[in-house]
């Protein structure tokens, strides 16, 4: 049977709810130290550096900034996100809990592949039962946060029968399938912007429509 390898923030997880508020609570800290300059974001702005691992969103967003700082900001937002979802401000995205269940009712195996750390994981887990739906987790953390085609092509690949379907949001995951020579579903719900998304075997604008973009990929009629 198909394997479907998940991509999480931006694809099931409607992140923003509590990635905003977690991003600016990191700033504004860093602002009051007299760290960054003081100025506003926009939800783009914001939202641009979801997917991306702590490390290299703050090497990417403030290269200036020295390293002790960054790790200040980084984990700021990692305990504001945890703080958040511990107060139930966290939601998947409508629909995403049917979607998940109809598609292993089907045989499929569901993988989760993120460039989150494992303890990220484990709280969203536990929090929404994520293991209801996955068979297999794996977390950037675990591998050093190498590239996630490299995490497939190193660590999945060979452990799995089967084709692969890789789904997420953002150019890492399509990167994925495509050096990997993967079929691939595109989510223009999340946060990435349609250059990212190009290559994509198919592209769907709400999770509802990934059932029927997975069985048109497996009968290669997308």
């Amino acid at each position: 049977m198909t394997n479907l390898i998940f991509d999480y923030d931006g694809t099931i997880h409607n992140c923003m709810k509590i990635y905003k508020p977690s991003f600016l609570k990191a700033c504004e800290y860093l602002e009051e130290n007299h760290k960054i300059e003081k100025k506003s974001y926009t939800d783009e702005q914001i939202s641009y550096w979801l997917g991306f691992s702590g490390d290299d969103m703050w090497r990417m967003f403030q290269p200036n900034l020295e390293q002790e700082w960054r790790e200040k900001g980084r984990k700021i937002i990692g305990q504001e996100m945890a703080k958040h979802l511990d107060n139930g401000d966290a939601s998947l995205f409508d629909g995403a809990e049917n979607v998940l269940a109809e598609l292993k009712s089907k045989g499929y195996t569901l993988m989760f592949l993120s460039n989150c750390r494992e303890a990220y994981q484990q709280r969203h887990t536990k929090n929404f039962g994520l293991d209801r739906f996955f068979d297999y987790f794996y977390c950037a953390e675990t591998y050093d946060f190498i590239p996630k085609y490299e995490i497939f092509r190193r660590f999945i690949k060979n452990s799995h029968e089967g084709d692969f379907i890789v789904i997420g949001d953002r150019f890492h995951d399509i990167e994925t399938a495509v050096k990997n020579n993967l079929k691939s579903v595109g989510c223009a719900y999340g946060y990435g912007n349609p250059e990212e998304l190009k290559n994509a075997d198919i592209i769907i604008d709400d999770i509802s429509e990934l059932p029927q973009a997975v069985e048109k990929l497996e009968s290669g009629h997308q």
